[in-house]
């Protein structure tokens, strides 16, 4: 049985190739895990490696059920909101924000993948093969682990009832595609809007609010230099005293990018905020952009490259 699999990633699209045989499911937003079910117990292990049973102790309790077989299931833990759509900043909130102590009893996993299944590794099945054999795995009234559902019908029209319904996005996946590690094209995410994470570099304090920040300051990757993208000034709700004060703790004297602004406070380059926008425009600005969370590092996420 793998100790940990490189998890297959998704190649941002346009639309899908009109040849092929493809499923579609719900772009969730959360954080993407792998849940391990092993003759020693459970392991939770995130998209960078690192451990986080300790905190998705519902996810844990439920995956103890589906023993004593032995399986690696992938796909994401979420929090929905009343309507029914994974909201990433109630999942934050549920761990206590980045860093956080909390467990987060209120996250529900959806599994979209089988890799492993009581001593066979699957990944070089189709993944229609692997899909059937999740499918008889999970009880379809489960409450905690379920299956991400497949949605039949036509890509765009598919695309623009998720788009009305408030959600991301969606994913296609080839179905005769084995599982392989990566960003290989052989799962697509299709966006209704534009969300990326951007390495935080400073903020502006607000004159508004004691205490609280007005912006944040952004940044791309291109290459190895961080390059300032603008700033955020939008979605922080209740957090932005706390975010004023996790930055703060982090000064630098060397500012991350180059950027003169008279009322900019610089932080260590050690944040990624997940931003919605609608687009970056000629100038390499973010246009619209509003916050929807910090990230933590072991969620490896990507931070947004200006040569891609």
């Amino acid at each position: 049985m793998p100790d940990r699999v490189e998890p297959c990633l998704a190649l941002l699209a346009k639309k899908v190739p009109a040849a092929g045989d493809w499923a579609f499911e719900i772009k969730w937003d959360g954080y993407r895990l792998a849940v391990h079910i092993e003759p020693g117990g459970v392991r939770i292990i995130t998209r960078g490696g690192h451990d986080w049973t300790h905190r998705f102790p519902a996810i844990e309790a439920a995956a103890k059920v589906l023993g004593p077989t032995t399986m690696i299931l992938d796909g994401e833990a979420v929090v929905l909101d009343e309507a029914g759509r994974s909201n990433f900043g109630m999942l934050q909130a549920a761990l206590g924000g980045r860093g956080g102590k909390r467990e987060a009893e209120e996250a529900r996993f959806y599994a979209f993948d089988l890799l492993y299944l009581d001593g066979h590794d699957l990944r070089g099945m189709h993944q229609r093969e692997r899909r059937m054999i999740l499918e008889d795995m999970i009880d379809e009234g489960a409450s905690i682990i379920r299956v991400s559902e497949e949605i039949d019908g036509d890509c765009a029209a598919i695309l623009e009832q998720a788009c009305k319904f408030g959600l991301e996005g969606i994913i296609a996946k080839n179905r005769k595609a084995p599982y392989r590690s990566g960003r290989l094209g052989d799962w697509l995410k299709l966006k209704c809007i534009q969300s990326d994470s951007f390495i935080v570099v400073g903020f502006e304090p607000s004159t508004k609010v004691t205490g609280a920040i007005s912006r944040l300051l952004l940044a791309a990757r291109r290459g190895n230099e961080l390059v300032y993208v603008g700033g955020v000034g939008t979605g922080f709700t209740e957090m932005a005293r706390d975010l004023r004060k996790q930055l703060a703790a982090i000064p630098t004297k060397v500012p991350p990018v180059a950027l003169k602004r008279k009322n900019a406070v610089f932080c260590e380059p050690v944040f990624v905020a997940e931003v919605t926008y609608t687009e970056i425009t000629s100038d390499g600005k973010l246009r619209h952009p509003s916050f929807k969370g910090l990230r933590e590092l072991a969620d490896n996420a990507d931070v947004f490259d200006l040569k891609k």
